[in-house]
């Protein structure tokens, strides 16, 4: 969940989690020990803006990271993190390994989705798992949504097919992102990028 739907999810059951309760804007709240003790010392009541209370909650919780594993373990890099940059190739491949639906096989299909990047609309391309040589498998594109006319078009698609590869989905999955992916096994998805 990113940090944003999880703010207004905790600001709308904060401001109303009562039904046909009038929603609050002020959140009071006093220690237990006050409530079972009214006579207690040094417990002090306290009040905050519902909006900021949420806003406190939402920061401190641990979300998914939108970015794919290549793209944080870059990020470490530059700040001279060797050990973050490890721990997000080691984790982005345990993930892949670690999925339910994993290896590929043949027959799956992978949609990758690219989002809108300054002039250049959002688009996606289609990839196949096959049979390859050797026991390996390739991944062949099939169809991308670009216009055919658009300019460097054979540098923008198909990047990510191979042939004979013993793991097909690594490379896709480590620089595209798994947030990015759409996995589907005998017509059913097996992997939903951003709602996986």
């Amino acid at each position: 969940m990113r940090r944003t739907e999880a703010l207004k999810a905790i600001t709308r059951v904060l401001k109303q989690p009562v039904e046909n309760v009038t929603a609050a804007d002020l959140i009071y709240g006093r220690a237990l020990a006050h409530i079972e003790d009214p006579a207690a010392q040094d417990v002090k009541p306290w009040a905050m803006q519902v909006d900021m209370l949420a806003l406190k909650i939402a920061a401190q919780l641990p979300l998914d990271d939108d970015r794919s594993p290549l793209a944080r373990a870059e990020d470490a890099k530059r700040a001279r993190d060797i050990v973050g940059e490890v721990e997000a190739l080691n984790s982005g491949y345990t993930a892949l390994t670690k999925a339910s639906w994993y290896p590929a096989r043949p027959g799956d299909m992978v949609h990758v989705h690219y989002e809108q990047a300054g002039e250049m609309a959002a688009f996606g391309e289609t990839y196949l798992v096959s049979a390859g040589s050797g026991g390996f498998l390739s991944l062949q594109m099939l169809v991308h949504t670009l216009p055919e006319d658009t300019e460097f078009l054979d540098g923008m698609v198909g990047c990510f097919a191979v042939d004979d590869d013993p793991e097909p989905l690594t490379e896709l999955w480590m620089e595209a992102g798994p947030h990015r992916l759409t996995i589907v096994r005998d017509g059913r998805p097996v992997h939903i990028g951003s709602g996986a």
